[in-house]
């Protein structure tokens, strides 16, 4: 039998306006993974992120693969208007393509803090704690620890409306694991802790 095709599907969509206070704003976008590479230890997963962490791993990784030429970002104009729909769906793209072609480097793929961004809410301080042993727990432990935080939201309450059987069947066949549903795929992202409750 042929064995299945690695794929790492990375999207970055749902743009959304957080408040810093009541001058600054700043956007952040959902950042989703679908994959059965043997590199992630999740197979899916759902983070928000905002530019300027996008900058920081931009760096990160490249002081780490000197020689590997990375995929730029979306240019940081200072036009950028983040009610203009046609300006932060641009960024949007651009983040995502930066992503697509991160995820094909095996070298990069390597780097820890990748997983981290892309898999846990944690800020690049505590990402950089994480990675460089500062911290009591691991990068498999952070990224195990961000899922489970991601089921305990109120989302579990609208699964339970729906009907048990589904978080039931879960747990039991593996098949509903390889291929999630939308639903629980979303659950995790509505959960972020960067919600818009404040």
């Amino acid at each position: 039998i042929m064995p299945l095709q690695e794929f790492v599907t990375v999207l970055v969509r749902d743009p959304r306006t957080q408040k810093e206070d009541s001058w600054h704003s700043y956007i952040d976008y959902e950042i989703f993974i679908h994959t059965n590479s043997m590199c992630f230890t999740r197979k899916t997963s759902c983070v928000r992120r905002r530019f300027r962490e996008f900058v920081w791993l931009r760096q990160r990784l490249q002081s780490n693969a000197v020689l590997i030429q990375l995929p730029e970002l979306p240019s940081k104009t200072p036009f950028f208007n983040m009610n203009n729909p046609h300006h932060v769906d641009h960024r949007r793209q651009g983040l995502q393509e930066f992503l697509e072609k991160i995820v094909q480097d095996a070298l990069l793929l390597s780097d820890s803090r990748l997983h981290l961004f892309l898999q846990t809410q944690l800020s690049p301080e505590d990402m950089e704690a994480c990675v460089s042993g500062q911290t009591k727990y691991s990068v498999a432990d952070a990224i195990h620890e961000f899922a489970s935080l991601n089921r305990r939201f109120p989302i579990e309450d609208e699964e339970r409306k729906k009907g048990k059987n589904d978080a039931e069947s879960d747990s039991e066949s593996s098949s509903s694991r390889l291929r999630p549903s939308d639903d629980s795929i979303s659950c995790g992202c509505k959960a972020s802790p960067a919600s818009e409750e404040s």
